[in-house]
């Protein structure tokens, strides 16, 4: 098959070409998965009942959030350590201004306050609900966690993980996450088990939370909760003790997200040599990720993962054939 542009392939130890100077621009690269098709505007939700029955019948996890082979199109059995070696040649073949990451974005599953969004509507819930902290029996702010159907969700990518892992997918080298407790509690669930082998610890980063302001649910708590709470994470220089940057009054607009999300992507193209990092966040931040490298809007259901193949070129623009 045509293989485009995302690569799963663990190629930590090649070395990248970082081109230190000039703005950078970034693309993807389509061709390799479901999810490339610009039409696709995102992976339909399944309930909770339903996915609770489809596993009494089948007696298997269904992910019911995530495609088959994480949407890969290749179902042969050697399908990654084919686009691993696509991706590789792509890294040696560029120039010293370009070079290519596989970006595995995964959204926390879901949450209290999407059940909340979901009991009251999304006009009544960010007119008036969202900016409560809970309504006498759901409590979503500050921080919202996850629901029991949120940690089945995340048990389920857990479970993809693994089945994956054992035909071939390598481990990122690099994993980022948000610092609001449902996504933290997210990427522990799936990654539960999975590093033991690789001494890695994922790190938390303030640019992959979600759109902040008037939203309780989307004010973080401190700095010493993350650590006290989830101590196998390490957390970025800089973080402050406190949020400083969620206001009541004030919320986020999608262009500012999108430079977050800009951010995040020249920390990982300017810093990290891994070629497969891994993002977990939230349905904003993965939307700000989508508008950076010029892709349409791409819809991920609470627990849902998706793959992109970023390019970057400094200095100019390069089109990978």
């Amino acid at each position: 098959m045509a293989y485009g542009a995302l690569s799963l392939n663990y190629t930590a130890s090649i070395p990248l070409p970082l081109h230190k100077t000039g703005i950078r621009s970034y693309a993807t690269v389509s061709g390799f998965f479901a999810q490339d098709n610009l039409t696709a505007t995102g992976i339909p939700a399944v309930s909770f009942a339903l996915t609770l029955l489809l596993r009494r019948i089948r007696k298997c996890y269904v992910y019911n959030q995530i495609p088959p082979y994480f949407g890969l199109l290749d179902d042969s059995s050697d399908r990654w350590s084919k686009f691993f070696a696509h991706i590789h040649s792509l890294n040696k073949r560029a120039d010293s201004y370009t070079s290519y990451k596989v970006f595995f974005l995964g959204r926390h599953g879901q949450g209290f306050h999407n059940v909340a969004e979901a009991k009251y509507g999304t006009p009544a819930w960010d007119e008036y609900w969202s900016k409560l902290n809970g309504d006498g029996d759901l409590v979503w702010g500050p921080d919202a966690e996850l629901t029991d159907l949120g940690k089945s969700q995340a048990t389920s990518a857990h479970e993809a993980w693994k089945n994956e892992l054992a035909a071939g997918i390598p481990l990122p080298g690099k994993f980022y996450v948000s610092p609001l407790t449902r996504a933290l509690q997210t990427l522990e669930i799936t990654i539960n088990g999975l590093l033991l082998k690789h001494n890695q610890k994922p790190t938390v980063l303030e640019n992959c939370r979600e759109v902040y302001g008037v939203h309780t649910c989307d004010e973080r708590r401190t700095r010493s909760y993350i650590q006290t709470t989830f101590p196998q994470f390490r957390i970025e220089r800089g973080f402050t003790a406190e949020d400083l940057l969620w206001e009541a009054d004030v919320r986020e607009s999608d262009a500012h997200v999108a430079g977050r999300a800009k951010q995040v992507l020249d920390l990982v193209f300017e810093n990290d040599k891994e070629i497969f990092i891994a993002v977990t966040g939230h349905g904003g931040i993965i939307g700000g990720f989508m508008a950076s490298v010029g892709r349409p809007s791409y819809s991920l259901p609470t627990g849902g993962e998706s793959i992109l193949l970023n390019y970057s070129s400094s200095g100019f623009d390069n089109i990978p054939t």
